[in-house]
């Protein structure tokens, strides 16, 4: 772990701006009263050095200084790669 750092694991929501991607993290909490299980989902910009992450790819973001106004996370490691719709087209029907 790096010194004290926090570190969540998230999925890549979009990847469209350079060197910046937006990451959905899913935390799951009980409610107080009624005990269900509710979902939290909060999307954090992070810093993405090399532009290697892609749409769905699950990442490991940890806290950093401020890249930016709402920029404050940096993309550690890219845990799995995701599934990209559309990648399955065949490029032979193109003229």
């Amino acid at each position: 772990m790096d010194s004290g750092r926090k570190s969540l694991l998230g999925r890549v929501m979009s990847d469209s701006m350079d060197k910046t991607v937006v990451v959905a993290v899913e935390s799951r909490k009980a409610h107080p009263l009624y005990r269900k299980i509710m979902r939290r989902r909060v999307k954090l910009k992070a810093h993405d050095q090399d532009n290697a992450c892609r749409v769905g790819d699950v990442v490991r973001i940890v806290e950093s200084h401020p890249f930016s106004k709402t920029k404050h996370w940096c993309v550690k490691e890219i845990v799995a790669r995701g599934e990209v719709a559309g990648a399955d087209i065949d490029d032979s029907a193109v003229q």
